[in-house]
């Protein structure tokens, strides 16, 4: 990566690793990039097929869709802000839901959420959206910092049952996985319906949020997507979108990069702190 035109704060010495993730995160700004990482990771078959056969009636986004979003942000900050105690203890609120997600006899792929590999394949979604994030906001990151990001993001998979050898060795080996795994990305006529109607277009939701937020989700999602993704959903993007996209993206990088920490890692110090109450509390983590 070059170095960015908005400069990050750069590693420094001995830092605590929860602490150290706090550099990463972009605030509000990276929630704009949630629908199109979700249509990533479900174009991997077992991934989407796994989803929208789901049994885990409460996790389901389409019929919860803010619990499941609390869910997922709330995993987000436990993997990158949170410390290993945090991380044993949400792997096992999650494997609750995650031991009744597997294929059945009428499924047409197989799948298992307990799958190192499937979960390689989410958490490789996961840092490839971070960076994207990054990447339009602040113009990239500069090499010091994206070598700590990406060793830093196989929390996204260790925190649940991937084993740390199976994240690629480093960035490279990252881009070779990608571009392998780019090869086999598929999306069926039931998970595209999915896709577009629950993610896309805002489905589960009320009609007065679908109305207000609509357009501007299918515009960001449809921006955040590599042209591989839009080509399996059928979304129109062109360069004068694409501009601005970019334009809009780099102001808002200019605006985060002003404000305190505070605000660039909000709502997921919210999260991990909310997680660590409900646990105190005794009640449910997902």
């Amino acid at each position: 990566m070059s170095r960015p035109a908005q400069s990050l704060r750069q590693p420094g010495p001995a830092e605590p690793e929860p602490r150290r993730g706090r550099r990463y995160m972009s605030g509000p700004a990276a929630l704009l990039g949630g629908p199109a990482n979700v249509i990533m990771q479900l174009s991997h078959p077992p991934v989407g097929r796994g989803v929208i056969e789901s049994r885990v009636e409460r996790g389901r986004f389409d019929r919860h869709p803010r619990k499941r979003g609390r869910t997922t942000l709330t995993y987000l900050a436990v993997a990158m802000l949170g410390t290993d105690e945090d991380r044993a203890i949400y792997r096992e609120a999650v494997n609750s839901s995650h031991r009744q997600v597997r294929s059945t006899a009428d499924s047409p792929v197989k799948y298992n959420a307990f799958d190192p590999r499937l979960q390689l394949w989410v958490a490789a979604c996961l840092y490839r959206g971070t960076v994207d994030t990054l990447t339009f906001l602040y113009g990239g990151i500069d090499e010091a910092l994206a070598d700590e990001l990406y060793q830093d993001a196989a929390r996204f998979g260790t925190t649940l049952q991937m084993p740390a050898q199976l994240w690629p060795a480093d960035r490279a080996a990252f881009e070779e996985y990608w571009n392998a795994q780019a090869r086999n990305l598929s999306v069926d006529d039931e998970v595209r319906r999915y896709l577009l109607d629950q993610v896309v277009d805002l489905g589960p939701y009320g009609r007065f949020e679908r109305v207000a937020f609509r357009r501007v989700n299918r515009f960001f999602t449809t921006g955040f997507l590599p042209q591989r993704f839009r080509d399996e959903l059928g979304l129109d993007w062109g360069p004068r979108r694409q501009r601005v996209f970019e334009v809009v993206m780099r102001t808002l990088g200019r605006v985060m990069i002003t404000l305190p920490e505070r605000w660039r890692v909000y709502p997921f110090d919210t999260y991990l702190r909310e997680m660590r109450e409900r646990y105190t509390q005794g009640k449910p983590l997902v």
